[in-house]
């Protein structure tokens, strides 16, 4: 007797294919969550209190945000090795403005993200039409932008600033409801985003099933909505339960969603990763790759710029060490959220997972007394293992 197929077979069978085909991007998911997971049972509950995922938030805004920025110089095939003295100097003249000079923090804001932005044109264009290596150019501004910073700082650290230029780092968004014990605007505004992104994600799918293009299977699409919205939310519960949230995760929320956006959805981040993926082939199609790469790195300088402000507000001083050693872990965050390091591949979500896995790294070693010594053996091995586990699968497709 012949037997029948039940039909869930091919269904669970084209799940499990489509899960294989997009091991990089669900696998750094998963990976955020077993390393949360296995640092909360660690430190005995201490990682998803309230008040350590706020400081959580707080120590690695700087770092997402330059991760937006380093992830398209990445995929563009390029490197940005000064974003960490960028963030130093940029402090040192905010600092110079606002306490020496008493200028107002919005015009200081201003004037340095026009600074970061024109330290990214200057390195850009000597890797863009000039074409010296970025290693080589981005090296060079490490040194000359870590000097400046000493320069402007006379050797001391200034500060420290109003309180209304702290609020950016340290301040959180009001409650218009006045809750004592919990901030419903927090809780509310992450459940309002959990339902935009159902939402998006549902439309985007139909969009894709149109269009004739393979869209994830169902059973795929509505567990990873669910578990996303669940985690979203319970995250905003929490914060909301402390003291709300930050502003400066409402501003990274913003960039993470405008620089999606522009990778997925507009003609110039298609043409960013055709640059990365093959320079000459974009170039015979008609892309001025020089100048894209050029507006990577102006981008970058603008980050690293907003970086610089939202660091310096939360020390509340400029110090001539700020920013020592950021570049690294900027890096290290695109490359571990699945950035290719040949250029071409990268998305903005791999780079923020990477992130917020460099940081819940960071923050629960601390937590369970690991000295710093072995805090960096422990993420140079994850860094190691990522950037392998990347090339293993070039080489194997």
């Amino acid at each position: 007797m012949e037997k029948t197929s039940t039909p869930t077979a091919p269904a669970a069978k084209s799940g499990i294919s489509f899960l294989k085909n997009n091991l990089r991007e669900y696998g750094m998911l998963i990976s955020l969550v077993a390393i949360m997971a296995f640092f909360q049972y660690m430190t005995d509950g201490t990682l998803m209190q309230p008040l350590n995922l706020t400081n959580l938030v707080l120590q690695n805004s700087y770092i997402v945000i330059m991760a937006l920025g380093m992830l398209l110089v990445i995929v563009a095939g390029h490197i940005d090795l000064s974003v960490g003295s960028v963030v130093g100097f940029v402090g040192a003249l905010a600092a110079v403005l606002m306490v020496n000079y008493e200028w107002h923090y919005l015009p200081t804001a201003l004037v340095c993200l026009v600074v970061g932005g024109i330290i990214g044109a200057a390195q850009g264009y000597f890797v863009a039409f000039f074409r010296i290596p970025s290693f080589i150019v981005t090296l060079a501004g490490m040194l000359v932008f870590k000097g400046l910073a000493l320069a402007l700082l006379q050797g001391q650290s200034v500060g420290p600033f109003p309180e209304t230029f702290q609020s950016l780092s340290s301040g959180f968004i009001p409650d218009v409801f006045s809750g004592e014990t919990l901030r419903m605007t927090s809780l509310l505004l992450g459940v309002a985003v959990a339902l935009i992104l159902v939402v998006g994600g549902m439309r985007g799918r139909a969009n894709q099933q149109k269009h004739g293009i393979a869209a994830e299977p169902a059973a795929i699409f509505w567990a990873k909505m669910a578990i996303f919205s669940a985690i979203l939310v319970s995250f905003c519960y929490l914060l909301a339960s402390y003291k709300g949230l930050p502003n400066v995760l409402i501003v990274m929320a913003l960039l993470i969603a405008v620089f999606d956006f522009v990778t997925s959805r507009t003609t110039i981040g298609r043409r960013i990763y055709a640059l990365g993926g093959n320079e000459k082939a974009a170039k015979l199609s008609g892309i001025k790759t020089e100048r894209l790469a050029f507006y990577t790195f102006i981008n970058m300088g603008v980050l690293a710029a907003l970086a610089g402000l939202v660091f310096a507000a939360r020390l509340n001083t400029a110090t001539p060490k700020a920013g020592l050693g950021f570049e690294l872990d900027v890096i290290a965050a695109c490359f571990i959220g699945g950035a290719s390091a040949s250029g071409g591949v990268g998305k903005v979500m791999g780079a923020v997972i990477g992130a917020f896995i460099m940081g819940v790294m960071n923050n629960g070693m601390s937590i369970m007394g690991i000295g710093i010594d072995y805090q960096q053996i422990i993420k140079g091995l994850v860094l190691l293992a990522a950037v392998f586990v990347d090339v293993y699968n070039k080489n194997k497709g």
